[in-house]
């Protein structure tokens, strides 16, 4: 990508209009822009289905406040568990969380925090009333063209919504590498023309049927604008996802089957003798795993995998989160300055 990215979490919670920046506003409404049959007073039904879904989904999202900024939240289950980004939490452990439609401020708890996947759970205090958890889509039947609705508390404005349409899927995306945030490599993730902004990062992409089909978690940046957003390249962490890592966090307090393919390698970029990378080589093979079944060695430099090319460690990291467990792929790879080709299926990632 040409463009950079910038994680769309903590928001400092400043507004630029602090007059309707208040927690719990519900002045929000979505209207289709540009539709034929748009009518003065909402007769159409594409609006309709907009402020239906948003009915529906809204009183789900939350804001999360921490010490350093503010993020958003998705609801997940009537027991008070709340799924958002992991850099949203970041290294903090309790969070002050309200509701849309309302201005009380709720504590809560971290669950738990899965960094390279950029998701974590916190848990409120204690449950209030009417809580209403959110529903999840079925995030392999997204399609391009497919409208979404972007819902959370960018800069700080609470149960803000933005439409879009679904523009790619199946991007893997390299997230810079902040204080919050190691810099994870997610793939097989939604991009949207929603607007997403610093506080949507948490907070629920939703299908016309009132899904969450992907957690907003960044956006696109324009280097050569001084790193002004480049309007309508949003990314969603897919539902799949979401609902794997959460369920996880929720049972056991941490992620024992990743959903991330694997080598069975500990590699680092190698460069030429013109000091240019050229490769991941492999330094550590495990026993018994993918890369040592198909007879990789210590020493050999992967160039490709599949139709991939390799370059460095950040490439062949890329080229794994693009790819599931399971799956098979033909590795390219030099040895000894000869190159060679290996069918290597590939494994889970093991977790810390």
């Amino acid at each position: 990508m040409l463009a950079a990215l910038v994680l769309a979490g903590c928001s400092s919670g400043a507004s630029p209009d602090s007059s309707s920046a208040e927690n719990g506003s519900q002045a929000v409404s979505a209207t289709a822009s540009g539709s034929p049959t748009a009518q003065p007073g909402g007769g159409n039904q594409l609006q309709s289905d907009y402020q239906r879904v948003i009915k529906d989904v809204l009183p789900s999202v939350v804001q999360i406040t921490t010490a350093s900024g503010l993020g958003s939240g998705i609801v997940y289950d009537d027991k008070g568990d709340i799924v958002t980004n992991a850099h949203v939490v970041g290294t903090a452990t309790t969070f002050t969380v309200t509701l849309a439609g309302s201005t009380k401020p709720l504590d809560a708890a971290l669950v738990a925090s899965y960094p390279d996947s950029d998701l974590a759970v916190i848990k409120l205090s204690s449950t209030p009333d009417g809580l209403k958890p959110a529903s999840f889509g079925d995030s392999t039947k997204v399609e391009l063209g497919q409208i979404t609705l972007a819902m959370g508390s960018p800069l700080g404005l609470s149960s803000s919504v933005t439409q879009g349409i679904v523009s790619a899927t199946g991007r893997t995306v390299t997230e810079p590498s902040t204080q919050g945030s190691p810099g994870a490599v997610i793939g097989n993730m939604v991009q949207t023309s929603a607007a997403i902004n610093p506080g949507n990062s948490g907070g629920a992409l939703v299908n016309l049927s009132s899904q969450v089909i992907g957690i907003n978690t960044l956006a696109a940046t324009e280097p050569e604008a001084n790193g002004a957003a480049a309007p309508g390249i949003g990314f969603a962490i897919p539902a799949s996802t979401v609902t794997s890592i959460a369920d996880q966090l929720i049972k056991d307090g941490k992620v024992g089957n990743s959903g991330r393919a694997a080598l069975g390698i500990t590699a680092r970029t190698f460069f030429d003798q013109n000091f240019r990378p050229a490769g991941a080589v492999v330094v550590a093979v495990a026993a018994g795993g993918p890369a040592d079944s198909a007879g990789l060695q210590v020493g050999d430099v992967i160039t490709r995998i599949g139709d991939t090319a390799v370059d460095s460690l950040n490439s062949l990291t890329t080229a794994l989160a693009s790819l599931a467990p399971g799956s098979k792929v033909t590795v390219a790879y030099t040895r000894d300055g000869q190159s060679r080709t290996a069918d290597v299926t590939l494994g889970t990632l093991e977790t810390p």
